[in-house]
């Protein structure tokens, strides 16, 4: 007798849609990386469960701890294919490979492997429209301090060019010259004013612009090859002032958005707190209002982990297109199978 491993495969689940009755929903198996990630494609996954279809999101493995995007993707492969079971990944940077290594290929090629267009999930949370709202939630305090999309609209531009450099020498399988880290490094905020946001990235451009005109002495003979890779880049839907949402995810939210948001919230209680001072009638009242005002407040960091208010970013939208399409493949695929059914049974 074979041994059942810890893993569901797709026609074992097909299979069992089939024992329930004619108007059950059917159930589609949805592995995801790690447990951040459950939270985030049930969210996504919940605008398209109907009549017909219901998601399970879960871990990649039953039984185990095994987690990541290789094991989740170790279950597209084989018999377990199928569409009764799809895989969820991050993109990092599988999509822009565009084929260069062999996980991109599989990730690209196989349509039950849905993944995130931006380099992870921690990329859409940082959408640069929705942290002043990730702002007033963590203070409660409204006030505009600083126009925080318009900063990181030019952060990326200015990273931008570097980007499209590190992009071609990692499809080039050269990890060396401009490695994921070292780029992390150049692209960090090292210093971040409120009052002189433009510092920060002034201090920026200048270590880019040294990286870029050191990349474009030592390799020359890759000058064409950057220029068509950014022509490519663009018919991929990456531009310049998006640029965040494709480098390394922990970086942007830690090295980047955190360093802004922390000083602005710290600003934006400060300026309540001493408003509480101003307008209280007495020192009880003081103490009881600033009391209730900070045990209402949330720390910036966990409000940013559990941002949702990212739909209207452009990954966002490619990707729940692609569910779409996926489920049109399945509904295509299922009418196939239950015409071939009757056939069989006439």
């Amino acid at each position: 007798m074979k041994k059942l491993t810890g893993y569901l495969n797709s026609a074992f689940i097909e299979a069992a849609n089939k024992l329930r009755p004619k108007r059950a929903k059917n159930r589609i198996i949805a592995y995801v990386e790690s447990y951040d990630d459950i939270s985030f494609w049930r969210s996504i996954f919940e605008e398209f469960e109907n009549e017909h279809y219901k998601f399970e999101v879960m871990l990649p493995a039953r039984g185990k701890l095994t987690k990541g995007k290789k094991q989740a993707m170790m279950n597209m492969l084989g018999e377990a294919v199928g569409r009764n079971m799809i895989a969820c990944v991050d993109a990092d940077y599988d999509y822009l490979m565009q084929g260069a290594t062999s996980t991109s290929r599989q990730m690209l090629n196989n349509p039950y492997i849905l993944h995130t267009y931006a380099y992870s999930i921690e990329n859409l949370k940082c959408y640069a429209d929705s942290l002043k709202q990730v702002c007033v939630q963590s203070t409660l305090n409204d006030m505009s301090v600083m126009d925080i999309p318009a900063f990181m609209k030019l952060y990326s531009q200015i990273c931008y060019p570097l980007f499209v450099w590190n992009i071609l020498l990692y499809r080039r399988h050269d990890l060396k010259t401009m490695s994921m880290q070292r780029f992390c490094e150049i692209v960090r905020l090292t210093s971040f004013n409120i009052e002189n946001p433009a510092l920060s990235l002034k201090q920026l451009e200048g270590r880019v612009s040294h990286n870029i005109a050191l990349l474009e002495k030592n390799h020359p003979q890759l000058l064409d090859d950057y220029e068509e890779l950014k022509k490519e880049l663009t018919t991929m839907g990456i531009v310049p002032e998006e640029c965040y949402f494709y480098i390394q995810g922990h970086h942007i939210m830690d090295s980047v958005v955190m360093r802004i948001l922390s000083p602005i919230c710290r600003f934006l209680r400060g300026k309540r707190e001493r408003e509480i001072e101003k307008y209280a009638y007495h020192r009880q009242q003081y103490a009881n209002e600033l009391s209730s005002y900070r045990h209402s407040q949330c720390d910036v960091a966990l409000m940013l982990s559990k941002n949702t208010n990212y739909k209207e970013a452009a990954p966002y939208k490619r990707l729940k297109d692609d569910i779409e399409q996926l489920l049109q493949t399945i509904g295509k695929e299922e009418t196939v199978a239950t015409t071939d059914a009757s056939k069989k049974q006439a």
